[in-house]
């Protein structure tokens, strides 16, 4: 009986690899690359899963297998743990910031998507001002809040169905491109020819390179969660492998579909926004269906962003509140509700959520406000990867003091080599992503996007000073009292 009261539930593998898919990468994940980088990007996919995605996730297995999600603050917790809690404080506070632009993106995306299900076309720009797309967008992530509250297994069901269904739609693409072009389709893109796949190297191709870093990354977001795991320290890495599989397999084929169905030579100036939704109606009307697959896709997409918000909302919120140190974070700041969540971490949340949106309704229209914020992910995601490598670095160097049941690359110097290299590529990504994308340089536009780029790093990450100091007032303001009290 008292087994039966203390039965813990358990999550298993494949439910926290969906959970890491639907924070990874999807269908419109690899829409934007194709628009930056053209045929080209194929090309760049594929050095990307060798020279980044295998390192990267395997980095993240032995991390995983190593602490075995004995800490509730996941990344923050490894990086303190292997170093100090000077840097995992700071670990803590930029993946929570990195994770900011991210979920007000993925908010829009929700907007969006519903829009394409009422509508079954592209009018939601024209129909819709800056100010009410902002509103409905901080409306959907206060949503979210009270959800991740009231329903305790909301993100596990939401991220398996939407996960499986994404997974699912991008096979079903790809099958479905394959078989038009047996039956008389044509490819869009002319020259589809070897040398088009060859990329032609010039800064405005480095600097779009972090969004695919972007696209890739967030292995690290379900780390929280492998202390609810049955045996994380052998099926973590499994996870990881699938997540591996699944991202290769949707990046280089999905984006070879694409470019059978668009002319990457010519993309239309929403693709970012609305080519996912383009993309399956035209597959539903090559195929006869009509808009039938697009109504489908639509729906896969709510399920599947909605699941994104919800771990991301959870996730960003334990890393910060989780696992730091008393002297860098405020008693109130790790204040739990009656279900157990940080309750004012989502508060920080859904404000600093409020500047994003600020910032971003200055732009032109819906468009260029969901761009800058999708290009703005490409700046600061790839610095938060810098710590997954550090922690990574730093278990290996003391090799002594962590075991692991996992180890990814046996030789010592080795898995330096490749933590380092993995290290230097994500900063270097992240600093070129500040070049401003989808506008032209010495434009009013283009200064404008840069200036904000710099603002908004600097906010984000610049806060982290604050907290550290009003957690000092806070010892000062108790010991005082402590002291009026004893007199």
């Amino acid at each position: 009986m008292d087994s039966l009261l203390t039965k813990k539930h358990y999550i298993s593998w494949p439910v926290i690899a969906f959970l890491d898919f639907v924070t990874i990468i999807g269908f419109d994940d690899i829409l934007y690359p194709l628009q930056n980088q053209g045929l080209s990007v194929v090309f760049t996919w594929i050095f990307m899963v060798f020279a980044f995605v295998i390192p990267y996730e395997m980095s993240v297995s032995q991390l995983g297998a190593t602490f075995a999600g004995q800490e509730e603050g996941g990344l923050s917790s490894w990086v303190r743990r292997s170093t100090n809690d000077t840097l995992g404080y700071w670990t803590a506070w930029m993946y929570w910031a990195a994770s900011l632009p991210y979920i007000v993106d993925v908010a829009n995306s929700v907007i969006i998507s519903i829009g394409w299900m009422v509508t079954g076309d592209n009018s939601l720009g024209k129909q819709m001002s800056n100010f009410t797309f902002g509103l409905l967008t901080f409306i959907i992530i206060l949503i979210f809040i009270l959800l991740q509250n009231f329903f305790k297994r909301s993100m596990e069901v939401m991220a398996t169905i939407g996960g499986g269904a994404m997974f699912l739609m991008t096979v079903l693409f790809v099958i479905m491109t394959a078989y038009t072009l047996l039956h008389g389709g044509r490819i869009a893109t002319q020259p589809f020819s070897f040398s088009s796949f060859i990329p032609h190297f010039s800064l405005q191709y480095f600097s779009t390179t972090g969004l695919l870093m972007f696209a890739v990354c967030g292995a690290e977001l379900v780390a929280p969660y492998l202390i609810r795991m049955r045996n994380p320290k052998k099926d973590f890495p499994k996870a990881m492998w699938l997540v591996a599989l699944m991202t290769a397999f949707l990046t280089v084929f999905g984006t070879i579909s694409l470019a059978i169905f668009f002319n990457a030579n010519d993309l239309p100036h929403d693709l970012k926004m609305n080519g996912s939704y383009y993309a399956f109606q035209l597959l539903g009307r090559r195929l006869g269906l009509g808009n039938l697959l697009l109504y489908i896709f639509s729906v896969v997409q709510a399920i599947y962003m909605m699941a994104q918000l919800a771990v991301l909302l959870d996730a960003a919120s334990w890393v910060i509140a989780g696992d730091t140190a008393g002297r860098f974070m405020p008693r109130w700041m790790s204040k739990r509700n009656k279900n157990g969540r940080p309750l004012h971490s989502y508060v920080l949340t859904s404000g600093l959520c409020l500047f994003l949106l600020l910032m971003s309704g200055t732009l032109p229209d819906i468009n260029s406000i969901f761009n800058w914020l999708l290009n703005l992910n490409g700046i600061v995601f790839p610095f938060k990867n810098c710590w997954v490598f550090l922690a990574f670095i730093a278990i290996r160097l003391q090799t002594d003091k962590f075991n692991s049941s996992f180890v990814f690359i046996k030789n010592k110097t080795g898995a330096i080599a490749v933590g380092s290299w993995c290290f230097l590529f994500s900063f270097v990504c992240a600093a070129m992503s500040f070049i401003p994308q989808d506008v032209k340089f010495g434009t009013a536009v283009y200064d404008q996007q840069l200036v904000m780029n710099l603002f908004s790093v600097f906010v984000l990450f610049g806060a982290g000073f604050i907290m550290p100091l009003l957690a000092r007032l806070e010892r000062s303001r108790l010991h005082i009292i402590e002291k009026k009290t004893l007199n």
